[in-house]
């Protein structure tokens, strides 16, 4: 192994499947394989990650996938995430598809029952960011929280290779706070999408300015005599939705994945894997990667 300092990619494996999913299946293209299986979701998940491993240039690559839709997150609170639809039919069959073909790559792939992968990415961040740098692709704005200096995160911007990128110093820049505080933001204006309302009455502007000034959620609760009677008030009605709010935007990053480094580095691509694409009829990233082979070889003469 080199002893060039290791730099890790980690992929977001759901929302990377769930954009190449609803990217394409808006002009019905859901690229049937001669089984009748879609594929649309896999061919973009995997060209997604082939091309952001072209970019990026880590020496080791880990996927993180939900493991269903229930976590601990719902035991906590009865409301998470309720309100998203149901998978289309199309995208059902693409689950399980997506990371067997991810494992044919030779792919390092986590998921663990009752976590999200969030939570995996947080755990892999936690274990492996004093000793190597990591970029994190996803669509998820909640993994803000994880920037550090080792740490950069890619958001999905455009097609399969335009990002968002964001170092812990562009962060705090833009958003007037620490990564970590970005919790305790969420914890009170909430989160729609993931369907948990934080504070009722408190927007942006004022959850940024109490975090600003008293730094945790704990410590606004600690000052309420110092906050305006509207504010006081406001904390003091929902003072257990505001606890709750945290706890279900934070991300564990305790799981136990239990690996080396080594076991995250990325293999060369062989039969078996191109047998296991075509057999599949995930044609697209065949030609992609017979592409990247053809560059590699005419930059090696």
């Amino acid at each position: 192994m080199s002893t060039e300092r290791p730099h890790i990619l980690i992929i977001d494996g759901m929302a990377l499947l769930f954009r190449s999913f609803f990217a394409t299946a808006v002009r019905k293209q859901f690229q049937y394989n001669e089984d009748g299986i879609p594929t649309n979701g896999v061919q973009g998940f995997l060209r997604h990650t082939l091309t952001a491993a072209t970019l990026f240039q880590p020496t080791h690559l880990a996927v993180c996938w939900d493991m269903g839709a229930v976590t601990f997150r719902n035991d906590l609170y009865e409301g998470y995430k309720a309100n998203r639809p149901a998978p289309a039919p199309e995208l059902l069959p693409q689950f399980d598809m997506a990371r067997q073909a991810s494992e044919a790559m030779g792919w390092r792939n986590y998921g663990v029952e009752g976590m999200e992968a969030d939570d995996l990415i947080g755990s892999l961040v936690k274990t492996w960011k004093e000793d190597a740098d990591l970029t994190i692709v996803s669509g998820d704005k909640d993994l803000l929280q994880l920037l550090a200096p080792s740490v950069k995160i890619a958001l999905t911007k455009k097609g399969h290779s335009i990002y968002d990128e964001y170092t812990e110093a562009r962060f705090i820049e833009d958003y007037g706070m620490t990564p970590t505080q970005f919790i305790d933001y969420k914890a009170f204006i909430g989160d729609t999408s993931d369907g948990y309302p934080g504070v009722k009455g408190i927007g942006p502007k004022t959850a940024l300015k109490l975090i600003q000034t008293y730094g945790t959620a704990e410590e606004v609760v600690n000052s309420l005599d110092k906050l305006t009677g509207s504010e006081k008030n406001k904390i003091q009605d929902n003072l257990a939705m505001l606890h709750l709010s945290k706890e279900l935007a934070t991300i564990h990053c305790e799981v136990d994945l239990g690996n080396t480094l080594e076991s995250l580095e990325i293999p060369d691509y062989d039969d078996r894997t191109v047998n296991h694409l075509r057999n599949h009829g995930l044609n697209a990233v065949l030609k992609q990667m017979a592409t990247a082979q053809l560059v590699a070889e005419k930059r090696g003469n």
